[in-house]
């Protein structure tokens, strides 16, 4: 699969499953406009590699007017955004009735209402060009619940349901909407999952061990690599079919 002349806008992507994804696609040849508040100078080394154009955007994807000069910058710096790759996410781990107002209303900015601003505001330059591939990075928590994690629980099955509109409307035409569904990746948000339990008095090693038994039957981390090449599946000729899904890349953690 060759992307060629294509920009891929990956939000969330300094770091993690998205400067993982963002690699893959710069590998098959696209461009790619990368966005977080890690370290941009690493990024764009890594991803500007493999010789296609890459660039970076700071925008605050809880802040609508930054997501709209994040689109801005990309119709004037790539002529706008062919893969549009909704990554970025937060998390805040607390009962419900002890949640942080304004923790909730920050997970639910990021994680589901950046996804549909970035969505809308991408669709118009698809339909102009007459393809696109939209792939948001969902959870398996966007298909099962854990306690303690209402926000982000609430905000990836809002993702899953806004991925299943979008595929329907655009149905008929050569751009796709889909969601994958990662469990455990070993990203900085699990990793301090390991440091809590490793700071209870928990043998680190033990301690991935035992989060990855909890819920994970293959006992190993999902990469980002693996989504990274399932993104770019879903933006070929063979991935064209693929509407509307969430696709499971979760060590068997949904098969239970």
């Amino acid at each position: 699969m060759k992307l060629s002349g294509k920009t891929a806008l990956v939000t969330g992507s300094t770091s993690g499953i998205g400067l993982g994804i963002a690699r893959v696609l710069a590998e098959a040849g696209a461009d790619i406009l990368l966005n977080g508040f890690g370290d941009p100078a690493a990024a764009l080394a890594e991803v500007g590699r493999f010789g296609t154009r890459v660039r970076h955007h700071p925008a605050d994807l809880g802040d609508v007017a930054q997501l709209e000069a994040l689109f801005g910058f990309a119709q004037r710096e790539f002529g706008g955004v062919d893969i549009l790759v909704n990554n970025a996410g937060i998390q805040h781990v607390a009962p419900v009735d002890e949640f942080p107002v304004e923790r909730w209303d920050a997970i639910i900015a990021v994680n589901l209402s950046a996804v549909f601003h970035c969505t809308r505001l991408a669709l118009p330059g698809m339909r102009a060009r007459g393809w696109g591939r939209i792939v948001n990075v969902a959870s398996v928590h966007g298909q099962v619940g854990s306690v303690g994690k209402a926000a982000y629980v609430a905000a990836k099955h809002g993702v899953i349901g806004l991925t299943k509109v979008v595929g329907l409307e655009t149905a008929t035409t050569a751009i796709t909407c889909n969601a994958i569904c990662p469990g455990w990746v070993l990203t900085p948000l699990v990793q301090k999952q390991i440091d809590d339990r490793a700071a209870a008095g928990v043998d680190p090693q033990q301690a991935q061990h035992d989060l990855l038994a909890e819920k994970q039957p293959s006992l190993a981390f999902v990469t980002p690599e693996h989504l990274g090449e399932l993104t770019l599946f879903l933006c070929s000729e063979a991935g064209s079919q693929v509407r509307g899904a969430a696709w499971n890349v979760d060590g068997g953690w949904l098969a239970q």
